[in-house]
């Protein structure tokens, strides 16, 4: 792939969160001077409008015209370039060539994918081609899942270099945060709950942990619902990308040997507060999330919200919304002999859009510059064990997060 023409092409670049990412390779210091990108889609019209859109500054840009089901026009494009970066979701409708294509000729591939069946589905299907041909599959670089993927990462790296050995035991808080899922990720939740609701196979395999990981471990902890957790001093509610976000990092610890220690657990929730204001906030988490389930599960409720409800994949929220948005995520571990570590994940932008267009941007450009084909071999990486601490500066220098170790595990 040293020949390609591009080192990034951005496929989708006309969803809302492509728009956003576009816009940040286009002005963010960290591709200035390096680059050599092009926007890709299938409209040209509207490829066209995004470029005049940016601005005097991308009048140059090339535009690739590529159908996510054309597989023709896909190998075109995957020939074009070392990297593709995809929005187009959601993945299961609409990802799957292209995962096959890049596999197959050898191209690295990331994505905000928040899809774990499907991801489940692509690695069986595809793996070995992506390890004879040296791509790399790096899916989840968004809200889900690299906050959770390189914060549990930060906080092993800080529990072996204060006490030389990992922390077995992981809870994931969200202590506050601003801003919607994009309309994307609303979809895809919307296809996996349709697909479970048809077959109990499908449902079991949602709600394994293990679902990504190559190897099994200890039966994993679940906050499915308001309960209070005494060490932590708080109420604590589900959190609704627990169930991708888990198999991630449990892929990671698969895939890094164990590094996490042989009896790693691993659960996330919402930090809701002591008392009965925290209860009450836990219990009506809970019952929201339930009901959206249980509406999403049903043929007409499910018409209702994709209707009139929730935003559609292309939608989001406004410049000034995404820049009021912020996520404010807690990670504590305890190791094996009582010692305690503990971390902090911020970002300054909603996470649903903002946050994770900038995110998904720096792991493309970590992939095309910073993980050579010789140090990296081919097959489906997480970010934390392809990207890692790189990515996670990369992440501190240019896109607004923060990763922080914390003076107490517990406030």
């Amino acid at each position: 792939m040293s020949a390609a023409d591009y080192d990034v092409v951005v496929f989708g670049a006309t969803s809302f969160v492509g728009n956003i990412l576009c816009q940040y390779l286009l002005t963010s210091p960290s591709a200035a001077g390096q680059l050599r990108w092009a926007l890709a889609g299938r409209s040209p019209h509207k490829l066209q409008q995004l470029r005049t859109r940016l601005g005097a500054a991308a009048a140059d840009l090339p535009i690739l015209i590529a159908d996510a089901d054309d597989e023709a026009s896909l190998r075109a494009l995957c020939a074009r370039t070392r990297v593709v970066v995809s929005t187009v979701g959601p993945y299961a409708l609409y990802g799957s060539t292209l995962v096959k294509v890049c596999a197959e000729l050898g191209t690295d591939y990331c994505d905000l994918s928040g899809e774990p069946l499907w991801i489940a589905d692509m690695i069986a299907a595809h793996e070995q081609r992506a390890r004879a041909s040296g791509a790399r599959i790096v899916h989840c670089c968004g809200f889900d899942s690299l906050p959770s993927d390189l914060g549990v990462q930060f906080l092993q790296d800080c529990a072996y270099q204060r006490h030389q050995q990992p922390c077995q035991r992981v809870r994931l808080r969200i202590q506050a945060m601003r801003g919607t899922l994009s309309g994307g990720t609303y979809a895809s939740i919307l296809h996996n709950v349709q697909e479970g609701v048809a077959d109990r196979a499908v449902r079991r395999r949602m709600a394994d942990p293990y679902v990504l990981s190559p190897t099994r471990g200890p039966r994993q902890p679940r906050v499915s619902w308001a309960q209070y957790d005494a060490e932590q001093g708080s109420w604590l509610a589900p959190f609704l990308m627990a169930t991708i976000n888990t198999p991630v990092v449990l892929r990671s610890q698969a895939l890094s040997g164990g590094r996490y220690g042989e009896n790693f657990l691993y659960d996330e929730a919402i930090l809701t507060g002591a008392g009965w204001r925290g209860r009450a906030k836990a219990l009506a988490i809970s019952l929201s999330m339930a009901g959206f389930l249980a509406a999403t599960a049903l043929r007409p409720s499910r018409y209702l919200l994709t209707q009139y409800v929730l935003p559609q994949p292309g939608e989001g929220p406004s410049r000034e919304a995404q820049e009021r948005g912020f996520f404010d995520i807690r990670i504590d571990g305890r190791c094996a002999g009582g010692q305690r570590v503990s971390v902090r994940v911020t970002g300054d932008r909603d996470p649903g859009y903002g946050s994770t267009a900038k995110m998904l941007a720096e792991a493309a450009l970590c992939l095309a510059f910073e993980r050579s084909k010789e140090s990296f071999a081919g097959g489906f990486w997480t970010p934390a064990t392809l990207l890692g601490a790189t990515l996670r500066q990369r992440l501190i220098a240019h896109a607004g997060l923060s990763f922080t170790e914390r003076s107490e595990a517990y406030e």
